[in-house]
């Protein structure tokens, strides 16, 4: 087991409509106050998605810099920007063939708002399904380094976004290996969604399992299990010496049939934690782990 555990607070996503929970925060002032409490609760990472005042997902700068401000005025937690958006709003191209398509070049706004990280979304073309189209997600091994020199080129630790093993071997390890991250590398490991989201697999021990044997020696591992894989694959993540993530952005549900708020997440795997006898990293702590330097 880790000394410290690393909780990621995952708080508003680019997927889920606002009208999915109440306490789903989508505007600034609510992402801030959320992460806020979770900070209270034991996160030590934010990984923050914009909307737009519609509630539709974005990458825009200047709203991600009133999140970011809003979020260092009330903690010191990391802050990691997503740069892949979500699958609606600015983050959908409408092509001429009916094709919906992920932008891009919103993505890459993602890194231009000051965060301490950005999620590296390391990935080849897949389609992606999500409520009413396909959304067709092409990030090309030459898109995937022009995210990775963006975020070099500002100083910004990638967060490995690893949907299956070949994404690791791939993708980041190429990346790795051309000089774009430096150890420690930070690797979250999305499992348990639908089959079809970003070529997620579903959760398992052992396809957990196997993803950690493929990784690059000097790696830190997280996982972020969705939906009603979150307590079984973050519990299993602390006792295999792993770190993990909570949030909305994974999951709406504290149990079944109650909505949850970010904080009762973090609290809930803070229990856990204690329970296990491991320590709650601080985001001073985090930071001293992942070889970042204060903003």
């Amino acid at each position: 087991m880790s000394s410290k555990l690393i909780i990621t607070v995952a708080p508003t996503g680019g997927m889920a409509p606002k009208e999915a929970s109440p306490h789903l925060p989508t505007q600034p002032d609510e992402i801030a106050a959320s992460v806020t409490a979770s900070a209270r609760a034991g996160a030590a990472i934010a990984a923050l998605h914009a909307r737009r005042p519609d509630h539709l997902a974005t990458c825009n700068p200047d709203i991600y810099r009133a999140i970011n401000d809003r979020v260092r005025a009330g903690s010191d937690i990391i802050i990691n920007n997503s740069t892949g958006g979500g699958s609606t709003g600015d983050m959908v191209i409408e092509r001429p063939d009916g094709i919906c398509e992920n932008n891009f070049d919103e993505r890459l706004k993602g890194t231009m708002a000051g965060a301490e990280m950005c999620t590296m979304d390391a990935f080849t073309a897949v389609d992606t399904v999500v409520p009413g189209k396909e959304l067709l997600v092409l990030t090309t091994p030459a898109r995937c380094e022009v995210l990775a020199q963006a975020m070099q080129a500002k100083g910004i630790k990638p967060e490995w976004e690893v949907f299956s093993p070949a994404h690791i071997i791939n993708d980041a390890v190429r990346l790795i290996q051309k000089g774009y991250d430096k150890p420690p590398y930070f690797f979250n490991f999305v499992l348990g969604a639908n089959r079809n989201f970003q070529g997620a697999m579903p959760y398992s021990h052992d396809i957990l399992e196997s993803m950690i044997k493929l990784l690059p020696p000097g790696s830190i591992w997280n996982i972020s299990a969705i939906g009603t894989a979150q307590l079984a694959g973050t519990t299993q993540a602390m006792l295999w010496g792993g770190h993990v993530r909570v949030g909305l952005e994974d999951n709406l549900y504290y149990a079944k049939g109650e909505k949850a708020t970010n904080e009762q997440l973090v609290a809930r795997t803070v229990r856990i934690a204690s329970e296990l006898q491991l320590d709650i990293a601080t985001p001073a702590e985090a930071r001293a782990m992942l070889g970042l330097k204060a903003p």
